[in-house]
C-alpha cells in the first residue's frame, strides 16, 4: 500500500528560510551506557537538553556530528541523500573521539524517524530548499578524568533551509590562512569532530570582514600543498579537451574530511566520462594555471566557485579571475547532481533513500 504524501505546511513561510536553526516538530534522541548499550530511542519536542556540567562533551569536546539533507520531488515524495555514507563516516569520527560507534541501522532509523516526524517542513521542490539534518553524538555523562564518559547521547535534529544561492551561483574570493592549520599531520582532520571547526571560527570571521567568504588551509607540515577549505573540500577542473572531457582533481590527504558531496561529484564526473584524480595538489599548480575552474564543495552549497585565491600580498587568479558566474564544467556537475536530488534526473547510483520515498 502506497502511503499518502504529506504536503508542505501551509502555515510555514518557505520563501525566506535562509540557513538557520528553527524549532519544528521534534527530534530523535538515543542514550548509550556501558551496561545497557543503546536505548530504543524517543521522539523529543523540547530542544533544550539537560546535560551534566561535568559531561565530557562540554569539558573535553568529546563529540562528533554529521550534516545531510532530505529533498522533496515533483510528486511530493521525500527522500534522504546517501544516509548510509554519513553513517559510515560517523563511525570513523566516533572511533577518533573514543566514543561508542552508532550501529548503521540505528543511525539510519534515527534519521528516518526525524524526517518522518517533520515531513511537513520539507520545502516544496520549487523553492529549491531542503530539510537539513544534523546527527550529533556527544559524551553526556560526568567524568572529570581523561577518558570516555559513562553515558553518551545521540540526537538527530532537522530544520528547513533555503537554497544557498538565491541569485545564481557566483564565484567568490578565498584567503589562505597562513597562521591557522586546520589539522596536524597525524591529527583528526579526517573526522567530523567539533574541535576541528571551533579554532577556525575566529580566522573565518576575520577573513569575512576583509571580504573573503572562503578560507583555505595548506598542509600543516610544509605549507605547499592544498588541504581543504575551512568548511568544505577543495576541488578543481582541468580545461576541457577537444571532446569536452575534463579531469576532476582533489587532494587525497589523510588529514581532510571525506566529503560526501565531493565523493558524489566524483561519481558524477566519471558518469560524464571525465577522469578523476585524488592526489596531492600543490599551490604551485594553481599558480601555473593548470586548472581553469576551482571550487569548494560541501552539503550546504554543493559547489562554490572560486575566482581568486589570495596569499598575503599575492593574488592567484583562477582562469582570468574575472568570472561572474559558475564555470561550464562545475555547472554541468552541479546540474546533474541537483537533478538527481530533486528527481529530475534518474538516480542510477541509488543515492536517494528510501527509493519509494517518505
Amino acid at each position: 500500500m502506497v502511503k499518502p504524501v504529506t504536503p508542505p505546511s501551509s502555515t510555514f513561510d518557505f520563501s525566506s528560510m535562509g540557513f538557520q536553526y528553527r524549532d519544528i516538530n521534534g527530534f530523535m534522541k538515543y542514550v548509550w551506557t556501558e551496561e545497557s548499550g543503546w536505548s530504543a530511542g524517543s521522539l523529543e519536542t523540547d530542544p533544550l537538553l539537560k546535560v551534566h556540567m561535568c559531561a565530557t562533551g562540554l569539558n573535553y569536546g568529546q563529540q562528533c556530528f554529521e550534516g545531510m539533507k532530505a529533498f522533496r520531488d515533483g510528486e511530493g515524495r521525500v527522500r534522504i541523500f546517501r544516509p548510509y555514507v554519513n553513517a559510515a563516516r560517523m563511525v570513523l569520527s566516533a572511533e577518533k573521539g573514543f566514543m561508542p560507534a552508532i550501529p548503521e541501522d540505528l543511525f539510519v532509523e534515527g534519521v528516518r524517524r526525524t524526517v518522518e516526524a517533520n515531513l511537513e517542513y520539507v520545502p516544496p521542490k520549487e523553492t529549491d530548499g531542503s530539510l537539513y539534518i544534523r546527527p550529533l553524538l556527544f559524551g553526556s555523562g560526568p567524568f572529570i578524568g581523561m577518558g570516555a564518559a559513562p553515558e553518551f547521547t545521540f540526537v538527530v535534529f532537522a530544520m528547513p533551509v533555503g537554497s544557498f544561492y538565491t541569485g545564481g551561483i557566483e564565484p567568490v574570493d578565498s584567503l589562505i590562512l597562513e597562521d591557522c592549520d586546520r589539522s596536524a599531520p597525524f591529527g583528526t582532520g579526517a573526522a567530523k569532530l567539533g574541535g576541528n571547526y571551533a579554532p577556525t571560527f575566529g580566522p573565518i570571521m576575520k577573513a569575512k570582514k576583509m571580504g573573503y567568504p572562503l578560507t583555505l588551509h595548506l598542509d600543516a607540515k610544509t605549507h605547499t600543498f592544498i588541504d581543504e577549505f575551512s568548511t568544505s573540500n577543495f576541488v578543481a577542473l582541468t580545461p576541457a579537451d577537444a571532446d569536452g572531457k575534463r579531469t576532476f582533481v582533489t587532494p587525497n590527504s589523510h588529514t581532510i574530511l571525506r566529503s560526501v558531496t565531493r565523493l558524489s561529484l566524483e561519481d558524477v564526473a566519471e558518469k560524464l566520462g571525465w577522469k578523476v584524480e585524488e592526489r596531492a595538489v600543490s599551490l604551485e599548480e594553481i599558480e601555473q594555471g593548470k586548472f581553469d575552474e576551482v571550487a569548494a564543495c560541501g552539503t550546504a552549497a554543493i559547489i562554490t566557485p572560486v575566482r581568486k585565491i589570495v596569499q598575503g600580498e599575492k593574488q592567484i587568479l583562477i582562469g582570468k579571475g574575472d568570472q561572474t558566474k559558475i564555470g561550464p564544467g562545475f555547472e554541468k556537475l552541479y546540474n546533474e547532481y541537483r537533478g538527481i536530488q530533486t528527481g529530475d534526473i534518474k538516480d542510477t547510483f541509488g543515492w536517494m533513500w528510501p527509493a519509494e520515498g517518505l
